[in-house]
């Protein structure tokens, strides 16, 4: 039989034990048994809209007279499918310029089924090689082939494209649009004219840590870069800066009605709660009324690259998220530790999420996070 003891003792002798923390949170501060109140360094609450208690309490009044249960109790292909689902699908649809959109029950389902439901052994899947660990899952559920290129690197995805010309009856280009540990972006127009240079390519990006954040209308880096239209699976979540819980994919209407068909997580799993759904919609809805915070998260993560830079300490973050490389996997635990009684709730992300030897600090901003305290942080670091 395995020794899973043993296996827990390798892993906390290598600085890789991972323990669930108790925290208690309150908007952008939070607290262990152990600590006094730090501020909250490591969310995905992007905008601060999660712990905006006047919108919570709109909310709950507009939805009184609404039946919204707290679950659906059934998938969307049995009992489950509420108005609300085909509400907040068309809504969306609406906004991403008349396309088609289908929700899923978190990011992880999301990249976990479109791939394997749209592939076949006639299929290559081209991805990036630091994409989400819910992607490269997908990936291998999908049993076609698929490569990885180098992080960013568009020469070396041509390159893949070129070699592989006509082996395969359909390609799809797979990354995401801020990935997660690196906080840099990628070039989507890049992207979007490899695509168009070369036949049977389709184009999956996940925006998970952008929609919400950036664009006008807070549509995400394909807004920004406006090539909404050209991505085939624009994936992304409400779990982050939309301060809800599930995910979603725009894509086209017969994209949608084939993974309506074929997608397993999605026609197994019971669906999400109506009223989280209906949550989802009244922030979807007022995205594009959220121009100041998505400016404010911009001007303090920048200012702390900025900060960063002028002592010398390089990142490749383009982003809100901004990780400070330590290296050994002790050491970075240990500076954790030490922001953590400073006040400043960090995380270390060491392997296997990160490569070898690039074990860091992950700062995660939020758009309720104020100039004078990135001065402290700069300070305690």
């Amino acid at each position: 039989m395995y020794n899973y003891n043993e296996a827990l003792s390798v892993l906390e002798q290598q600085g890789n034990l991972r323990q669930l923390p108790t925290i208690e949170q309150q908007q952008k501060y939070l607290s262990t048994p152990n600590q006094q109140q730090m501020l909250n360094l490591s969310s995905n609450d992007y905008l601060g809209l999660a712990s905006d208690a006047a919108m919570q309490a709109d909310f709950i009044n507009a939805i009184q007279s609404k039946a919204l249960p707290f679950s659906s109790s059934s998938s969307r292909l049995l009992t489950g499918n509420y108005p609300i689902y085909a509400a907040l699908e068309s809504l969306m649809g609406e906004r991403f310029g008349g396309r088609s959109a289908l929700l899923f029950n978190s990011g992880y389902h999301a990249n976990l089924g479109i791939l394997p439901a749209v592939s076949t052994k006639q299929t290559l899947i081209l991805a990036d090689k630091l994409v989400h660990a819910s992607i490269i899952d997908g990936m291998k559920l999908a049993g076609c082939a698929f490569v990885r290129y180098r992080h960013n690197d568009m020469e070396h995805l041509e390159q893949l494209l070129k070699k592989e010309t006509n082996r395969y009856e359909q390609y799809i280009i797979v990354t995401e649009s801020i990935f997660s540990m690196d906080g840099d972006v990628v070039d989507l127009n890049t992207l979007v004219q490899l695509k168009a240079r070369y036949q049977n390519v389709m184009l999956y990006v996940d925006e998970a840590h952008a929609i919400g954040a950036y664009g006008k209308s807070g549509l995400g880096i394909a807004e920004v870069e406006y090539c909404i239209e050209q991505i085939d699976f624009l994936v992304g979540t409400f779990g982050k800066a939309l301060a809800s819980v599930g995910a979603y994919v725009i894509c086209s209407e017969t994209i949608k009605q084939y993974l309506i068909n074929t997608m397993r997580p999605l026609i197994f799993s019971t669906a999400l709660p109506p009223i989280n759904v209906a949550w989802s919609y009244y922030l979807f809805e007022k995205l594009p009324q959220f121009t100041a915070q998505r400016t404010q998260l911009a001007a303090v993560s920048g200012y702390f690259r900025t900060q960063l830079a002028e002592r010398g300490v390089l990142t490749p973050s383009q982003s809100h998220i901004i990780p400070y490389i330590v290296g050994d996997n002790e050491a970075c635990m240990q500076q954790a530790l030490q922001l953590q009684k400073r006040g400043f709730y960090v995380l270390p992300v060491r392997p296997p999420t990160v490569p070898v030897g690039t074990a860091r600090l992950r700062f995660s901003f939020t758009a309720s996070i104020q100039e004078n305290e990135i001065n402290q942080l700069i300070a305690a670091l």
